[in-house]
């Protein structure tokens, strides 16, 4: 085979744009996956703080209702 310039420029330049916009698309979507897990754990935490508030909540009212039935 016969590779000259006449050839290996455009598929050179070719090949070149290809792996450019590779690379910036495997970067975007790098992006929004680490994205998507940093809001995954934003709303895990948020979750758990519920939970504990709740938690926080029964124990009040537990604490409450057995007053209440030591003075009766």
């Amino acid at each position: 085979m016969n590779w000259d310039a006449g050839i290996m420029v455009p598929l050179g330049s070719f090949l070149m744009v290809i792996i450019i916009v590779a690379t910036v698309n495997f970067r975007r979507m790098r992006e929004r996956e680490l994205q998507a897990h940093q809001d995954l754990r934003m709303r895990e935490m948020e979750h758990e703080r519920r939970l504990k508030e709740l938690e926080i909540e029964r124990l009040k009212l537990e604490v409450e209702k057995n007053k209440i039935a030591s003075a009766s």
